[in-house]
């Protein structure tokens, strides 16, 4: 169960150049075209440029969608609401959903930190996971701004039309409801595996830049899937089924359209690449 915890915190808060391979994709039934952009949501300063494919595709669509509205993640008002999803609102703390042990790791890490655990203890599981992730990887120099939000400024700026596949409030309940019913283990992996988040972070960047799609595949989404199945069919695969109508509906439109969703929707036996291929789409990397 190893990395589980976190690589669900990579795909949320979430990724040189390298030539011909990266996470981008040419998806076409007869003369129509989508292109799908596997993104990290999270991204370090010396992550950009972009490697050129990402470019090729934005530049050859009329029509950017993303996995939901970005610009209203940074309203106060969503902001709020996804803290009130965030809070026990029944009166109890997160010492009564996790074990001793776990609590008391939690509170040496939040000591060993400079903070005191009673920053965390009205918070659910899900966000004391995605706080103590985002700590570490600022340390690394990771910030909020990664792929979507780049594509998204670049679309405002370029008066391209922009869609979401979800409400800022579905993406909401996601994020606030992960790792429920399996809270202890959540919590305590996620600790665990900190000490060696510089490595896994280096190591998702070269995969998901290289577009090797296997090793994406192997190291977040097939860990979850046979560790937190709930957590998987939540965050992934109902989502994907959920997705895959409106991106079926985009071959049916005269504009080209080019679609940013986190890498780990893509890859893998149940990945919306998979899923197009066997419906009889051809799909093929920038």
């Amino acid at each position: 169960m190893r990395k589980v915890a976190w690589g669900v915190a990579f795909i949320v808060v979430w990724w040189m150049q390298l030539g011909a391979d990266t996470s981008v994709w040419k998806v076409q039934k007869g003369k129509d075209v989508v292109y799908l952009g596997g993104t990290m949501h999270i991204l370090r300063s010396s992550d950009f440029p972009l490697p050129k494919e990402f470019d090729l595709a934005y530049e050859d669509s009329k029509i950017v969608a993303f996995e939901t509205d970005i610009g209203r993640l940074s309203d106060p008002k969503v902001q709020q609401q996804m803290m009130m999803q965030s809070v026990y609102t029944d009166g109890s703390t997160l010492d009564a959903h996790i074990s001793p042990k776990t609590y008391k790791r939690l509170s040496d890490y939040c000591t060993a930190n400079g903070f005191s655990i009673d920053q965390f203890k009205s918070l659910k599981p899900a966000m004391v996971v995605l706080a103590i992730t985002s700590m570490e990887l600022m340390k690394l120099g990771v910030s909020e701004r990664g792929v979507d939000h780049f594509f998204y400024e670049s679309a405002i700026a370029d008066h391209k039309k922009i869609e979401a596949f979800e409400s800022v409030q579905e993406q909401m309940h996601f994020i606030a409801t992960m790792g429920e019913g399996n809270e202890d283990a959540f919590v305590r992996y996620a600790i665990e595996d900190l000490e060696s988040i510089k490595e896994f972070y280096k190591l998702i960047v070269s995969a998901w830049r290289k577009g090797d799609d296997k090793k994406m595949y192997q190291k977040i989404v097939a860990e979850m899937k046979n560790k937190m199945p709930k957590v998987y069919q939540t965050l992934l695969l109902d989502r994907n089924q959920k997705w895959l109508p409106v991106i079926e509906a985009y071959f049916k439109t005269p504009q080209k359209e080019f679609v940013l969703v986190g890498a780990a929707h893509l890859v893998g036996p149940d990945g919306l690449l998979q899923t197009l291929k066997q419906k009889g789409y051809k799909v093929t990397k920038l």
